[in-house]
């Protein structure tokens, strides 16, 4: 059995002059029948530029929340987010949600969709360029042959494939990716797992993603956050992943320090903060 030195924190104040997204003491509150629910409370977390950041956590445990309050779709109760030390109040382009049902018109072509995303944040673009950057952004994806087809044309692979370009296509400062793979065929997730890391190599920006997958967390992250069981939940550890980049699946899991990392990530998961119907 190995004895390695698993490379955590515990969570993380900011570092002056090393903040590029930082939440403080971020806590949020729904009111409920029964009285308040405090899903996640005084969540304290340090991005840096270019990081890739996986979040991971049982069901319940606030995941969504915590992204939510970051892309600005909800208002921390207490605390704050800050992107560059401008507090966020409200969703930007600066920030781009990629969701796991992919939230494409469906009326509209793969192209459209990403055109239309395009248009709403630079409406003063020459009409070419926009209809370029569509057309880029498709092709980076894998998608140039098909960026005519409506979503019902396509499948699940594809359609995340076309909300990534959206995403994308305007240049957001952070990626928020909520659990984008979730719903697809174990194929098609190691392949769009192999193209986002490509992406985010060639364009370095901020990424972080929800994911139920520890092997995907592995693959794909700088740093694994793993957050505590609801009500009231918050970061119980961060994993620092120090495989080297750009990464190659097969080599990382002839690793032995690999499984060490696999192992502790499920004794938090599983025993630690084991929900009941785990234990059972």
């Amino acid at each position: 059995m190995s004895t390695a030195t698993i490379p955590q924190s515990v969570p993380d104040q900011p570092k002056a002059g090393n903040a590029f997204l930082t939440l403080n003491n971020v806590t949020k509150i729904y009111p409920t029948a029964s009285g308040p629910n405090v899903v996640i409370k005084d969540i304290n977390l340090t991005v840096r530029e270019g990081e890739f950041i996986c979040v991971i956590g049982h069901s319940g445990c606030g995941k969504s929340t915590l992204l939510n309050t970051i892309s600005g779709f909800a208002t921390p109760d207490q605390g704050e987010v800050l992107l560059r030390g401008k507090k966020v109040t409200q969703p930007g382009p600066d920030r781009m949600v990629v969701f796991q049902n992919y939230a494409l018109l469906p009326w509209l072509t793969a192209f459209e969709n990403v055109y239309i995303a395009v248009d709403s944040v630079h409406p003063r673009k020459l009409e070419a360029e926009k209809r370029a950057i569509a057309r880029d952004n498709l092709a980076m994806v894998g998608l140039a042959d098909a960026m005519d087809k409506k979503p019902p044309q396509l499948s699940g692979g594809m359609k995340q494939r076309v909300a990534i370009a959206r995403a994308l296509a305007i240049q957001p400062e952070v990626l928020i990716l909520d659990e984008p793979f979730g719903a697809l065929d174990a194929i098609t997730k190691e392949e769009l797992q192999e193209e986002l890391l490509k992406i985010w190599q060639e364009h370095r920006c901020t990424v972080l993603m929800i994911t139920h997958d520890i092997d995907e967390a592995l693959f794909l992250a700088d740093r694994l956050v793993m957050m505590t069981n609801g009500p009231a939940a918050g970061i119980g550890e961060i994993l620092d992943i120090s495989f080297p980049r750009p990464r190659d699946r097969a080599q990382i899991m002839e690793d032995p320090y690999y499984y060490d990392l696999r192992n502790h990530a499920l004794d938090f998961l599983y025993n630690r903060f084991a929900h009941d119907e785990d234990a059972a």
